[in-house]
């Protein structure tokens, strides 16, 4: 892609501060540019870099903070550079509220374009030559960590997917695009937080598709607002919801039925996952254990309250999470049969 091109995505995303250097401290997904700059990048340092990152982590994720603040330096800012360049594509995607029907503006197009230059900038990740503060960050992380270049583009391609479809016939659709976007990403982490037996990426990719399953029931509501609706329309038709009743909000008892089926589906990877969990690993995915008991409580909360997620976000009390995640900590340093 020319300078010219990138350039020109740049005002059609309606930015004009490319190439501008914000303050670390006060970094959020809203203050710097969607595309790199068309250098390499020298206005800022690594340690700024890996602040900014961190400061994005902080403000877009409880739930990954509270299970990964209490990692070591390293460890800490790798992750956060990496969740800040997962925040990154999802905001491309979700720029607009909702994309039209009617594409004629071409918007999907030029967010296509966008995560194009993003697979642009993944490759100067690999090769030292980042254009953007998170990519920066992350060019660093990639070379302390052996994280695969091929999970970070399947990943892009996951978010890619939100342009592509709005609709999955069946689970097996859906399963692929949590895979991308979610399994992709805990196989990274592990990789970040280190471990000894190979069940661990069974682990990472069953965790990730409970974590999805997890955040597609909270958010089904305010989802279909956006027009787009993840439970898989073969469920849809089993227990007879319509796609109707989702976009008005109709909560009745096939409603009820097929948010059930789904939840207990989910429940199905998270046991998954604790199964291929081995005990030499405990202390090494500590953190990747808050995640999941933050994430397995949301979705017994979630049951809990008949996933009554119309009008209405359900969550954990931050003093919670910061219980689970203290617990996931204690239980990776004791005994495996004192769990």
């Amino acid at each position: 892609m020319t300078d010219n091109q990138r350039c020109s995505l740049l005002k059609a995303a309606g930015r004009s501060n490319q190439g501008s250097k914000v303050d670390p401290g006060e970094a959020t997904r809203e203050e710097t540019s969607l595309v790199p700059s068309t250098t390499a990048l020298t206005s800022w340092s690594l340690p700024e870099a890996y602040t900014y990152c961190r400061r994005v982590t902080q403000r877009s994720s409880s739930n990954f903070y509270y299970a990964f603040r209490l990692l070591p330096a390293e460890r800490l800012n790798a992750l956060c550079a990496f969740y800040a360049f997962c925040r990154f594509l999802d905001d491309i995607t979700d720029r607009p509220a909702a994309l039209p029907v009617d594409d004629s503006s071409g918007t999907r197009d030029r967010l296509r374009a966008l995560l194009d230059v993003w697979r642009e900038e993944l490759q100067r990740c690999y090769t030292g030559t980042p254009r953007h503060q998170i990519s920066w960050a992350l060019a660093d992380t990639v070379r302390r960590f052996p994280i695969e270049q091929e999970h970070l583009l399947g990943i892009i391609d996951g978010v890619a997917m939100d342009l592509q479809r709005n609709r999955y016939a069946t689970f097996g659709e859906l399963y692929e695009y949590c895979y991308r976007v979610a399994s992709l990403v805990g196989l990274v982490c592990i990789e970040i937080l280190g471990y000894r037996n190979p069940n661990a990426r069974i682990y990472a990719v069953n965790l990730g598709i409970a974590f999805q399953l997890t955040n597609i029931l909270r958010d089904v509501g305010e989802d279909a607002r956006r027009g787009r609706i993840y439970l898989p329309q073969e469920d849809l038709v089993r227990f007879g919801y319509t796609e109707q009743e989702l976009t008005r909000s109709v909560y009745n008892e096939a409603f009820l039925r097929v948010m059930r089926f789904e939840g207990e589906r989910a429940q199905t990877y998270y046991q998954e996952a604790v199964r291929n969990l081995a005990p030499e690993d405990r202390q090494s995915l500590a953190a990747a254990e808050a995640m999941r008991l933050i994430y397995w409580r949301l979705l017994n909360k979630l049951m809990a309250e008949r996933f009554a997620v119309f009008g209405k976000r359900i969550a954990l009390r931050g003093s919670y999470k910061i219980c689970l995640a203290l617990t996931a900590w204690v239980r990776g340093r004791l005994p495996f049969w004192l769990v």
